[in-house]
Protein backbone atom coordinates (compact mmCIF):
# COMPACT_ATOMS: atom_id res chain seq x y z
CA UNK A 1 0.00 0.00 0.00
CA UNK A 2 1.21 3.66 -0.87
CA UNK A 3 2.32 5.94 2.26
CA UNK A 4 0.60 9.29 2.03
CA UNK A 5 3.21 11.80 3.39
CA UNK A 6 1.64 15.39 4.32
CA UNK A 7 3.55 18.48 5.34
CA UNK A 8 4.33 21.80 3.70
CA UNK A 9 5.05 22.16 0.01
CA UNK A 10 7.76 24.17 -0.80
CA UNK A 11 9.74 23.43 2.14
CA UNK A 12 12.14 20.37 3.14
CA UNK A 13 11.65 20.78 7.32
CA UNK A 14 10.63 18.29 9.54
CA UNK A 15 9.17 16.42 6.68
CA UNK A 16 12.43 16.01 5.40
CA UNK A 17 13.57 13.44 8.00
CA UNK A 18 10.47 11.42 7.47
CA UNK A 19 10.98 11.63 3.11
CA UNK A 20 14.78 10.40 3.56
CA UNK A 21 14.20 7.21 5.40
CA UNK A 22 11.32 6.67 2.67
CA UNK A 23 13.38 7.29 0.18
CA UNK A 24 16.42 5.34 1.40
CA UNK A 25 13.80 2.38 1.68
CA UNK A 26 12.47 2.11 -1.87
CA UNK A 27 9.19 2.42 -0.53
CA UNK A 28 6.27 3.75 -2.58
CA UNK A 29 4.66 7.06 -1.28
CA UNK A 30 3.09 10.18 -2.60
CA UNK A 31 4.23 13.60 -0.91
CA UNK A 32 0.62 14.96 -0.75
CA UNK A 33 0.81 18.36 -0.71
CA UNK A 34 3.08 18.91 -3.88
CA UNK A 35 0.36 17.43 -5.65
CA UNK A 36 -2.87 19.52 -7.26
CA UNK A 37 -5.45 19.43 -4.53
CA UNK A 38 -2.80 18.38 -2.28
CA UNK A 39 -2.99 21.55 0.16
CA UNK A 40 -6.69 21.44 0.56
CA UNK A 41 -6.78 17.92 1.12
CA UNK A 42 -4.32 18.39 4.46
CA UNK A 43 -6.11 21.04 5.88
CA UNK A 44 -9.48 19.08 5.72
CA UNK A 45 -7.80 16.44 7.25
CA UNK A 46 -6.32 18.78 10.74
CA UNK A 47 -10.17 21.20 10.68
CA UNK A 48 -11.88 17.52 10.27
CA UNK A 49 -13.72 17.83 13.79
CA UNK A 50 -15.79 14.48 13.29
CA UNK A 51 -12.71 12.43 13.08
CA UNK A 52 -12.08 12.13 16.84
CA UNK A 53 -8.17 12.72 17.47
CA UNK A 54 -7.22 14.47 14.18
CA UNK A 55 -3.19 15.94 13.75
CA UNK A 56 -2.83 19.12 15.58
CA UNK A 57 0.28 20.20 12.65
CA UNK A 58 2.08 18.61 9.76
CA UNK A 59 4.04 16.41 9.57
CA UNK A 60 1.56 13.60 9.54
CA UNK A 61 1.64 9.76 7.68
CA UNK A 62 -1.42 8.00 6.41
CA UNK A 63 -1.30 4.61 5.99
CA UNK A 64 -4.48 2.81 4.91
CA UNK A 65 -6.44 3.84 7.63
CA UNK A 66 -3.95 4.66 10.51
CA UNK A 67 -2.96 8.37 10.54
CA UNK A 68 0.41 8.92 12.38
CA UNK A 69 1.97 12.53 13.59
CA UNK A 70 4.72 13.73 14.55
CA UNK A 71 8.08 13.20 12.60
CA UNK A 72 9.84 11.04 15.49
CA UNK A 73 6.62 8.95 16.35
CA UNK A 74 6.06 8.62 12.20
CA UNK A 75 9.98 7.11 12.34
CA UNK A 76 9.17 5.15 15.28
CA UNK A 77 6.25 3.44 13.48
CA UNK A 78 8.33 3.13 9.94
CA UNK A 79 11.69 1.85 11.39
CA UNK A 80 10.80 -1.80 11.56
CA UNK A 81 8.35 -1.62 8.30
CA UNK A 82 11.39 -0.08 6.24
CA UNK A 83 14.20 -2.13 7.69
CA UNK A 84 15.54 1.30 9.03
CA UNK A 85 15.63 -0.02 12.90
CA UNK A 86 16.89 -2.27 15.37
CA UNK A 87 15.16 -5.50 15.69
CA UNK A 88 14.87 -5.66 19.04
CA UNK A 89 12.61 -3.64 21.73
CA UNK A 90 15.51 -2.03 23.54
CA UNK A 91 17.09 -1.00 19.93
CA UNK A 92 13.71 0.36 19.24
CA UNK A 93 13.47 2.58 22.17
CA UNK A 94 17.19 4.10 21.78
CA UNK A 95 16.43 4.96 18.64
CA UNK A 96 13.25 6.69 19.23
CA UNK A 97 15.15 8.42 21.88
CA UNK A 98 17.82 9.66 19.72
CA UNK A 99 15.25 10.82 17.22
CA UNK A 100 12.96 13.23 19.78
CA UNK A 101 16.71 14.53 20.70
CA UNK A 102 16.91 15.52 17.59
CA UNK A 103 13.44 16.91 17.52
CA UNK A 104 14.52 18.96 21.06
CA UNK A 105 17.32 20.30 18.81
CA UNK A 106 15.53 21.05 15.54
CA UNK A 107 13.04 23.16 17.77
CA UNK A 108 16.22 25.57 19.63
CA UNK A 109 17.01 25.45 15.85
CA UNK A 110 13.71 27.05 14.93
CA UNK A 111 13.78 29.14 18.03
CA UNK A 112 17.04 31.06 16.93
CA UNK A 113 15.31 32.96 13.80
CA UNK A 114 11.85 32.82 16.12
CA UNK A 115 12.74 32.91 19.98
CA UNK A 116 9.15 34.97 20.41
CA UNK A 117 6.05 33.48 18.30
CA UNK A 118 5.63 31.74 15.34
CA UNK A 119 3.19 34.36 14.13
CA UNK A 120 5.33 37.25 14.05
CA UNK A 121 7.71 38.41 11.13
CA UNK A 122 11.54 37.48 11.69
CA UNK A 123 11.99 41.16 11.28
CA UNK A 124 9.40 41.46 14.21
CA UNK A 125 11.60 39.87 16.73
CA UNK A 126 15.25 40.32 15.19
CA UNK A 127 16.88 41.68 18.25
CA UNK A 128 15.64 38.33 20.11
CA UNK A 129 16.66 36.41 17.86
CA UNK A 130 20.17 37.92 17.51
CA UNK A 131 20.58 37.48 21.39
CA UNK A 132 18.86 33.56 20.57
CA UNK A 133 21.44 32.46 18.13
CA UNK A 134 24.53 34.07 20.02
CA UNK A 135 23.21 31.61 23.35
CA UNK A 136 22.92 28.57 20.28
CA UNK A 137 25.98 28.79 18.56
CA UNK A 138 27.81 29.26 21.92
CA UNK A 139 26.22 26.43 24.06
CA UNK A 140 23.33 24.75 22.50
CA UNK A 141 24.71 23.70 19.51
CA UNK A 142 28.22 22.51 20.80
CA UNK A 143 25.83 20.63 23.60
CA UNK A 144 23.68 18.62 21.28
CA UNK A 145 26.61 17.99 18.47
CA UNK A 146 28.56 16.73 21.52
CA UNK A 147 26.12 14.28 22.53
CA UNK A 148 25.43 13.19 19.08
CA UNK A 149 29.17 12.61 18.41
CA UNK A 150 28.88 11.00 21.16
CA UNK A 151 26.57 8.16 20.21
CA UNK A 152 28.43 7.79 16.55
CA UNK A 153 30.20 4.69 16.58
CA UNK A 154 33.01 4.15 13.81
CA UNK A 155 32.98 0.04 12.44
CA UNK A 156 36.16 -1.76 11.45
CA UNK A 157 35.24 -1.13 8.24
CA UNK A 158 34.93 2.58 8.02
CA UNK A 159 31.22 2.44 8.23
CA UNK A 160 29.77 4.99 11.01
CA UNK A 161 26.23 4.42 12.67
CA UNK A 162 24.40 5.78 15.54
CA UNK A 163 22.91 2.27 16.50
CA UNK A 164 24.93 -0.65 15.70
CA UNK A 165 26.80 -1.86 12.66
CA UNK A 166 24.01 -1.19 10.39
CA UNK A 167 21.85 2.02 8.91
CA UNK A 168 18.82 3.43 10.48
CA UNK A 169 16.38 6.36 10.29
CA UNK A 170 18.42 7.98 13.01
CA UNK A 171 21.69 8.39 10.94
CA UNK A 172 19.28 9.58 7.81
CA UNK A 173 18.44 12.28 10.48
CA UNK A 174 21.35 13.13 11.70
CA UNK A 175 22.70 13.54 7.90
CA UNK A 176 20.11 16.63 7.40
CA UNK A 177 20.49 17.57 10.34
CA UNK A 178 24.05 18.83 9.65
CA UNK A 179 22.59 19.53 6.34
CA UNK A 180 20.51 22.02 7.47
CA UNK A 181 23.32 23.42 10.05
CA UNK A 182 25.52 23.53 7.14
CA UNK A 183 22.78 25.96 5.26
CA UNK A 184 21.88 28.11 8.24
CA UNK A 185 24.66 28.42 9.99
CA UNK A 186 27.49 28.33 7.43
CA UNK A 187 30.39 30.33 9.62
CA UNK A 188 29.73 28.63 12.69
CA UNK A 189 29.75 25.22 11.01
CA UNK A 190 32.35 25.74 9.19
CA UNK A 191 34.53 26.59 12.84
CA UNK A 192 32.96 23.76 14.50
CA UNK A 193 32.76 20.52 12.27
CA UNK A 194 36.41 19.61 13.10
CA UNK A 195 35.24 18.96 16.80
CA UNK A 196 32.41 16.44 15.48
CA UNK A 197 34.37 14.36 12.84
CA UNK A 198 31.81 11.28 12.98
CA UNK A 199 29.34 13.37 12.36
CA UNK A 200 30.76 14.60 9.59
CA UNK A 201 31.89 11.69 8.35
CA UNK A 202 28.57 9.50 8.64
CA UNK A 203 27.20 12.99 6.62
CA UNK A 204 29.88 12.01 3.57
CA UNK A 205 28.88 8.49 4.28
CA UNK A 206 25.05 8.78 3.73
CA UNK A 207 25.31 11.22 0.97
CA UNK A 208 26.78 8.72 -1.08
CA UNK A 209 24.06 6.00 -0.31
CA UNK A 210 22.83 5.06 -3.86
CA UNK A 211 19.06 5.80 -3.40
CA UNK A 212 19.84 9.33 -1.61
CA UNK A 213 22.35 10.11 -3.97
CA UNK A 214 19.68 9.76 -6.84
CA UNK A 215 16.53 11.43 -4.75
CA UNK A 216 19.52 14.74 -3.85
CA UNK A 217 19.77 14.82 -7.37
CA UNK A 218 15.79 14.87 -8.14
CA UNK A 219 12.88 17.73 -7.80
CA UNK A 220 11.29 15.48 -5.19
CA UNK A 221 14.57 17.09 -2.86
CA UNK A 222 13.56 21.20 -1.95
CA UNK A 223 16.02 23.19 -1.33
CA UNK A 224 16.37 25.03 1.81
CA UNK A 225 14.89 28.63 2.01
CA UNK A 226 14.17 30.92 4.19
CA UNK A 227 10.69 29.68 4.77
CA UNK A 228 11.32 26.27 6.51
CA UNK A 229 13.31 25.59 9.94
CA UNK A 230 16.53 25.73 8.57
CA UNK A 231 17.07 29.34 7.73
CA UNK A 232 20.37 31.53 6.41
CA UNK A 233 20.40 35.03 7.90
CA UNK A 234 23.92 36.08 7.93
CA UNK A 235 23.73 38.43 11.48
CA UNK A 236 22.52 35.37 12.97
CA UNK A 237 25.56 33.60 11.80
CA UNK A 238 27.92 35.73 13.60
CA UNK A 239 31.57 33.93 14.52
Amino acid sequence: MTYELYYWDGIPGRGEFIRLALEQAGADYVDVARNDGGMARMMAMMNNNMAGVVPLAPPFLKDGDLVISHAANILLYLGNRLRLAPEDEAGWMTAHGLQLSITDFVAEIHDTHHPIGVSLYYEDQKDEALRRAENFREERLPKFLGYFEKQLVKSSQGQVHALGATLTYVDLSLFHLVEGLRYAFPSTMTAAEPDYPLLAALNAQVRELPRIKAYLASDRRLAFNEEGIFRYYPELDRS
